[in-house]
């Protein structure tokens, strides 16, 4: 596959799967964390706000890759 073609489906695949982790992000937020002590929900949230990249570096670093590897 070419990478201009890799870059469009992933490109695809991360817009779906961010659209999709906002919602699950954002039914955790408003469970049991709003209960929770300051610090806590502060740590939450910024878990919650930078997880969405871990899942994601093996696709964009298969996206970056070049023609013929």
């Amino acid at each position: 596959m070419k990478q201009r073609t890799r870059k469009l489906v992933g490109t695809v695949l991360i817009l779906v799967f961010v659209c999709v982790y906002a919602l699950v992000a954002m039914a955790l937020a408003q469970g049991r964390i709003t209960e929770a002590p300051k610090l806590v929900q502060g740590i939450a949230y910024v878990a919650l706000g930078l997880a969405w990249v871990l899942p994601l570096l093996p696709l964009i670093k298969w996206m970056e890759r070049k023609d013929g590897i």
